[in-house]
C-alpha cells in the first residue's frame, strides 16, 4: 500500500490534477446526468439501488436485470476509475504540498482506491445477482449492500479527507508560514 500511495504522490502533477478535475467534471456535466435518465426509463422511477446508502436484497432483484448488468459493466467500469483518479490526485496533489513528505497523511490518497474497491465489489455482486435471477443468490444479493455502504462511507470519507486536509494543511501552513517555517 505504501508503495501504491508513494506513486499516486510522484504521477500526482499539477498537470494531472488538472486533467483529472477536466475529466471529473465532464462526467458530472455529461455521462451523469444520461445515466440517471437511462436507468431511471429502465427501472420506471425506481432508481438505481447503488445511489443509495442502503438497499435490501428484495430491491436489488426489482432493478432492471439487462440494462443493470450492462451498466455495471460499462459505466460503472469507467465511472469508480474517474473518481478514483481524480480524487487520488488532488489528495496526493494537496497533502504533496501540505504535509511533510514522511507523514501519515501522505496515505490519505489510499482512501479513494479503497471507495473504488468497494465499488467494483458492489458492482460484481449485484451483477451475479441479476444474471442469475429469478433464482436468488442468498448472501450474494446481501452483500452488495454492504459492498454499497462501505463504498459511500470511502467516497463521501474522501471528499471529507481531502477537503479537510486542504483547511488543516492550509491553516498549519500559514500558521508555519507566519512564524517563517513554512515548507
Amino acid at each position: 500500500m505504501k508503495r501504491l500511495s508513494n506513486w499516486m504522490q510522484a504521477i500526482s502533477t499539477s498537470w494531472v490534477a488538472l486533467l483529472t478535475l477536466l475529466v471529473f467534471a465532464a462526467f458530472i456535466i455529461w455521462v451523469l446526468p444520461t445515466q440517471a435518465a437511462d436507468a431511471e426509463a429502465v427501472t420506471q422511477g425506481a432508481g438505481s439501488p447503488d445511489s443509495a446508502f442502503y438497499y435490501s436484497a428484495e430491491q436489488l432483484y426489482q432493478e432492471g436485470r439487462q440494462a443493470y448488468i450492462r451498466s455495471r459493466f460499462t459505466f460503472d467500469v469507467v465511472w469508480p476509475l474517474a473518481y478514483v483518479l481524480f480524487l487520488g490526485t488532488w489528495i496526493s496533489w494537496a497533502f504533496g504540498r501540505l504535509f511533510e513528505a514522511n507523514s501519515l497523511w501522505q496515505r490519505a490518497n489510499l482512501v479513494p482506491i479503497l471507495g473504488g474497491l468497494f465499488d467494483f465489489l458492489e458492482n460484481s455482486a449485484a451483477s451475479i445477482v441479476m444474471a442469475r435471477y429469478p433464482a436468488e443468490t442468498a448472501v450474494i444479493d446481501s452483500l452488495a449492500s454492504v459492498f454499497t455502504m462501505i463504498k459511500w462511507v470511502f467516497v463521501q470519507g474522501s471528499f471529507v479527507v481531502l477537503l479537510g486536509g486542504v483547511l488543516f494543511g492550509g491553516g498549519l501552513w500559514l500558521w508555519r508560514k507566519s512564524r517563517g517555517v513554512a515548507k
